[in-house]
């Protein structure tokens, strides 16, 4: 039953992050599908997570912690690369699939 409830809460979590990472990248990207905006926020999830964990490491109040488990609490930074990261990835997407708008 935890490979189900893992593969939901990522599905959930790169639903609600691509959808983040959609309403900060700049410029309209509505465009892309909505598979392609639940696998930008997965991937932005991971690689967020990841330069957040390169940079910054571990807080010095949660001694063995590791990329997922950066400080004791909600790490509201962490959250904040992760949007990010896939808002990069968000126009990164609507440029190769050549869905963005072209007016500006």
């Amino acid at each position: 039953m935890g490979l189900i409830w893992t593969v939901v809460v990522t599905v959930v979590l790169g639903l609600v992050i691509g959808f983040l990472g959609k309403a900060v990248a700049p410029g309209s990207r509505d465009n892309i599908p909505l598979w392609l905006t639940v696998v930008c926020g997965v991937v932005g999830a991971f690689v967020g997570s990841y330069l957040y964990y390169a940079v910054f490491g571990v807080s010095g109040n949660n001694p063995g912690g590791d990329m997922y488990d950066t400080s004791r609490g909600m790490d509201w930074w962490r959250h904040v690369w992760q949007v990010g990261s896939a808002a990069v990835l968000v126009v990164v997407a609507a440029t190769i699939t050549g869905r963005h708008d072209r007016d500006a």
